[in-house]
């Protein structure tokens, strides 16, 4: 029987997807994959191949930090706390790799605890430690508890994380290889130099051409002849930016509301769909909580969006030009580098600023006259993920390699 791999992915469904094509790769080659990972997560880990641990059982976040702000500083405090037991049940799995998603510290505690080579899975675009941590220090968001305070103590003291923070989730890059989630284009070359020794592998949970198979329009037969636009911020702004959202959404519902060639479909990222869908809905405008949105993304024209990196790159293989409207973290420059690849439309060029009906009217019709460039480029794009997809025996290639030394 091969040894193991024990994988980490924290809370997070948007980290978790990414992690999944890794896992699928590794158990294809031959190599188990133990994922410690939230209860939520079951299906979708075993779908993709992988074994099923329950990180929290027993250990619920809430329990050990329900109060540091950003919310990813409350996993540092969950490293420091539960490293040991958790090292244990891993240890129980035969390891000879740990490979975590950057925002699992607890995945670098366990690694140092056991003395086994180990992988980090990037999360977010071109989120260099040095620059990202030094802007999240000026965030007014931040409230940092007691309990995360004396766990840097300890990550540093006891598990030999020598540079660890608040802000560990952001700086747990790797001496052996980091794997990035995205094609090469979209991270210059200058940038590199925090993340390597690189890898790119990409984000999009598939092996082939997804085109593949039923097509069942979500925006209804009256859609056809119209512009289909689908709206969408993501999960991770509904714990921080709640109200700007909702504002920047509503303006956006009165100005497609305005317009005879629209139908539009408003995802709310899985946030509480009855407590605004009545305030967002349109004759023409119809309010989910939650969508399959990589098959909305195959119907849609259109995608007005806060560029995560997930629906970014579902875009881009879909082929559907992109409105950005960021919000924080790597969203904007992200924004930025779909702009220079041709790939997308600003809204605004500042994050989360107010928007207007004559903003979102302008960009329809700069996308409107960009049509073509942005067809040509984002087709182009494209084949940089299927290209990227198919050097990933290699990138798992490697990551076995490592395992063995």
């Amino acid at each position: 029987m091969p040894r193991s791999a024990v994988v980490f992915s924290m809370h997070g469904r948007g980290h978790l997807q990414r992690l999944r094509p890794l896992i699928t790769g590794l158990v294809a080659a031959g190599m188990p994959a133990h994922v410690f990972t939230h209860e939520d997560f079951r299906d979708s880990v075993e779908r993709a191949g992988g074994r099923f641990v329950d990180l929290f059982a027993g250990r619920p976040l809430e329990s050990l930090d329900a109060t540091s702000m950003p919310i990813p500083s409350r996993g540092v405090t969950f490293a420091a706390h539960c490293a040991d037991a958790v090292a244990q049940e891993a240890a129980a799995c035969d390891p000879a790799i740990v490979i975590h998603d950057t925002f699992a510290v607890v995945g670098q505690a366990v690694a140092n605890r056991l003395g086994l080579p180990r992988i980090n899975v990037c999360a977010g675009h071109n989120a260099a430690p040095q620059p990202t941590i030094a802007a999240l220090r000026r965030d007014p968001r931040v409230a940092i508890s007691a309990a995360c305070h004396d766990a840097v103590h300890t990550l540093r003291e006891r598990y030999g994380i020598h540079d660890a923070s608040p802000f560990s989730y952001l700086s747990s890059q790797s001496d052996a290889l980091n794997v990035y989630c995205e094609p090469e284009e979209f991270l210059r070359a200058q940038d590199r130099a925090p993340f390597e020794p690189i890898a790119f592998f990409g984000s999009l949970p598939i092996d082939g051409d997804a085109d593949a198979g039923a097509r069942l329009t979500p925006f209804g037969a009256a859609a056809a002849a119209r512009q289909r636009i689908y709206v969408s911020f993501g999960t991770i702004i509904w714990h921080y930016y709640t109200a700007e959202a909702l504002r920047a959404l509503a303006v956006i519902a009165d100005a497609l509301a305005s317009r005879d060639d629209v139908e539009a479909l408003i995802s709310l990222g899985g946030a509480e769909r009855s407590a605004h869908a009545a305030a967002l809905t349109r004759h023409n405008v119809q309010v989910e909580g939650y969508v399959d949105q990589w098959q909305v993304l195959r119907d849609a024209t259109l995608f007005i969006t806060h560029h995560g990196l997930n629906s970014t790159h579902e875009a881009v293989f879909q082929r559907t030009p992109m409105l950005s409207y960021p919000f924080f973290a790597d969203q904007p420059e992200m924004a930025l580098r779909c702009r220079e690849l041709g790939l997308a439309v600003p809204l605004t060029t500042t994050p989360r600023h107010p928007l207007t009906a004559e903003d979102v009217h302008a960009a329809l019709a700069a996308a409107q006259a960009q049509h073509a460039a942005l067809s040509t480029r984002l087709a182009e794009a494209r084949e940089w993920e299927l290209a990227t997809m198919h050097r990933r025996p290699a990138v798992i290639e490697r990551i076995i390699a490592l395992s063995r030394r």
